[in-house]
């Protein structure tokens, strides 16, 4: 089979259909990166390419692809040093995931789940979002001031531009709840084409600071990834 366009320039989340079908598509990209050497790579060694996710049966034989997006791509990741042990479900991840597919089209989600790492954590969002080209990033846990807590250490360095209108609604919506949302530090901001917000780590507050944020988020990541359309009311 062959694309139209290079596999290896496709973000996370396109999906791959037949030129003579294009909405019956048959594969789905979900991670760019570095495929070990097999018997087919040129020189025996590791080859840049593409891992896609089979969506049905792919007949034998010559197939032009076209690439294709329905929706946003999300990465939500969850730290936390007793979950990424087993010891304890991650319950707030999950949130997130179901709380942005009910506020818009989301073609393909992905959820990690870390200890409280800051070099791990600054290392796995750079790739998300420069490397994989996720449109939407959100970790929940690591926001408050336990000595583990080094989210927004682990974030401030690599974004490219702050958005504080999204932080201060985020804080908003906790304060209306407890005197606590004082003592949170979560960031929120640019990395490449992506928009990466922290939250805090209870389901509660995950719940609280996306309804606040998730109202401004698809129009935010329209004029990131180019929209020139007017923002004027309507």
């Amino acid at each position: 089979m062959r694309a139209e366009i290079p596999l290896d320039g496709l973000p996370v989340g396109v999906r791959l259909a037949p030129v003579s079908t294009p909405n019956d598509a048959v594969l789905l990209t979900v991670r760019t990166g570095w495929l070990p050497a097999m018997e087919l790579s040129p020189g025996g060694h590791a080859v840049h390419g593409v891992f896609a996710k089979v969506l049905r049966a792919i007949p034998p034989g010559h197939m032009d692809l076209v690439p294709g997006k329905a929706g946003r791509s999300l990465a939500w990741i969850t730290l936390s040093d007793s979950a990424a042990a087993g010891q304890k479900e991650d319950t707030s991840g999950p949130v997130i995931e179901d709380m942005v597919r009910s506020a818009m089209p989301v073609g393909y989600a992905e959820g990690f789940l870390l200890p409280d790492d800051e070099i791990r954590l600054r290392a796995l969002v750079a790739d998300l979002a420069i490397a994989q080209r996720f449109d939407i990033i959100i970790t929940t846990g690591g926001t408050g001031l336990a000595p583990t807590d080094r989210t927004p250490e682990a974030l401030t360095p690599i974004l490219e531009r702050r958005l504080p209108g999204l932080e201060q609604v985020m804080i908003a919506s906790s304060l209306a709840k407890t005197p606590h949302g004082a003592l949170t530090r979560s960031v929120a901001g640019t990395v490449g084409h992506a928009i990466v917000l922290s939250l805090p780590g209870s389901p509660k507050a995950v719940r609280e600071n996306l309804e606040a944020a998730l109202p401004a988020l698809g129009h935010g990541l329209d004029k990131l990834q180019g929209d020139t359309t007017p923002c004027a009311a309507t």
